[in-house]
């Protein structure tokens, strides 16, 4: 059963469908329902007409073929309907284009995998540098404190 918003969604899509199923004086037979099963199971999405010399309705045929294949009516307007039913084959399909995308997003880039480390390897070389110098200054300042104190001393 569609609820509201999925039903307003595959009438949209509807819109730009050309009438694949016409129903004529023979009404819902056999040849209609298996054309009705073989078109919802390659496009999920099927519209329909009820041409003017069949004696039921939009609506009644609507309903009687998403009886007989287990479908959902979309909408009903005038001589037209729209049935939708979803599709195993299809289904499988997105599942498996999915599952391709999700295995897309797993790939990693080669360049940017090698940027990434270059980088690193840069930031730990300025760090090391860094450390290295700065310890050479404290060094250096600890060397100049102690010749100023000996200064200090041999001039008292």
């Amino acid at each position: 059963m569609l609820n509201s918003k999925e039903r307003a969604a595959l009438r949209a899509r509807a819109n730009g469908l050309d009438t694949t199923l016409m129903v004529g004086k023979g009404g819902v037979s056999d040849a209609v329902l298996e054309e009705a099963e073989t078109l919802l199971e390659a496009r999920e999405l099927v519209k329909g007409r009820v041409l003017e010399s069949a004696l039921l309705t939009a609506r009644e045929v609507s309903d009687a073929i998403c009886e007989a294949t287990g479908a959902d009516g979309v909408a009903t307007a005038g001589s037209t309907f729209v049935i939708w039913r979803r599709s195993k084959k299809l289904e499988a399909e997105r599942q498996r284009k999915a599952a391709a995308a999700k295995k897309l997003q797993k790939k990693v880039n080669p360049v940017k995998v090698g940027r990434q480390r270059r980088r690193a390897a840069a930031k730990a070389e300025r760090e090391k540098r860094d450390q290295y110098f700065h310890d050479e200054a404290v060094k250096a300042a600890i060397a100049r404190r102690q010749q100023m104190q000996r200064r200090d001393e041999s001039d008292t």
